[in-house]
């Protein structure tokens, strides 16, 4: 089936691309990537008579490196570019093994991190780490720039916190020290996810672990008693010994996610599935 036919723009900067979204308003959209965007358009499940390709906008693409130390990644970033990039790969490598097993080969060459995030289908990868690591993301609009944490950024399925008129031009993460490591652990009956969970320890003082779950629910969700209950652990405990105490806290949060049965499996299933993700993450962060 073919999409029907639009008008292209190709806009040079990003006024420009602000602009031609408020000329044309709902009749408007923006184009990254397209791995979810050009799909939807041919299944005629959305209709635009404007897309706006924001492919040639400086400054979008690529990872950099700040002077604090945060990480930035531009919005029109590809999943491939983030897995191979030397900064990601030394400072957050298992950010960059969640990006080496993105979908498929097809998808991580075009489709990039800003599109996944704005199109918020709730079976992808990027959001669930990008929770754990207390991630947010910029963006641009008529009035100017704007931060959203990524744990807020996530209304629901394929609800955002980004305004219509809005562009995600980066997705910031803070300085990681060097007590901090995190992980990512999934697993799926096809290219998308049945279930993800991130996991961020730091043996900083004091020490903390961010445990959150996803394509299990709408949006991410935090683990929180496990969380809570990683607090008060001893320092230096084995992982095996660490996991033994969090599991029950584990096990609590899996049976409180709202789950529901559908392609990706049965809802008890899936909440199993959290526990067990939940320790392989876990432990991959553990000396």
């Amino acid at each position: 089936m073919r999409a029907q036919p639009f008008f292209l723009h190709r806009p040079a900067d990003l006024a420009t691309a602000i602009a031609l979204k408020a000329e044309h308003g709902d009749a408007a959209t923006f184009h990254a990537g397209g791995t979810e965007l050009l799909v939807a358009l041919k299944a005629h499940v959305l209709r635009y008579e404007h897309v706006i390709d924001i492919k040639r906008i400086p400054g979008l693409k690529g990872v950099r490196l700040r002077d604090d130390g945060t990480i930035s990644i531009g919005s029109l970033t590809t999943h491939d570019s983030i897995a191979n990039d030397p900064v990601i790969r030394a400072s957050l490598p298992g950010y960059a093994e969640l990006s080496e097993h993105v979908a498929n080969i097809r998808v991580r060459m075009a489709g990039t991190l800003g599109g996944v995030l704005c199109f918020a289908e709730p079976h992808a990868d990027a959001p669930t780490l990008l929770c754990a690591l207390d991630a947010w993301v910029v963006l641009a609009g008529p009035n100017g720039e704007r931060e959203v944490p990524c744990r807020d950024f996530h209304l629901g399925e394929f609800a955002t916190a980004r305004a219509d008129d809005e562009l995600l031009t980066s997705i910031e993460i803070a300085p990681q020290s060097a007590g901090t490591r995190s992980a990512y652990r999934a697993f799926g009956h096809t290219e998308r996810p049945a279930v993800g969970v991130g996991a961020v320890w730091s043996t900083d003082n004091p020490q903390r672990l961010s445990l959150w779950a996803g394509a299990i629910a709408a949006c991410p969700t935090r683990l929180a008693r496990a969380e809570e209950a990683a607090a008060s652990l001893d320092a230096g405990l084995p992982a095996e010994e660490i996991w033994r105490r969090l599991r029950p806290a584990v096990d609590a949060d899996a049976r409180a996610l709202d789950a529901h049965d559908d392609l990706h499996g049965g809802a008890d299933y899936k909440r199993h599935l959290v526990s067990v993700l939940a320790e392989r993450a876990l432990k991959a962060c553990l000396p």
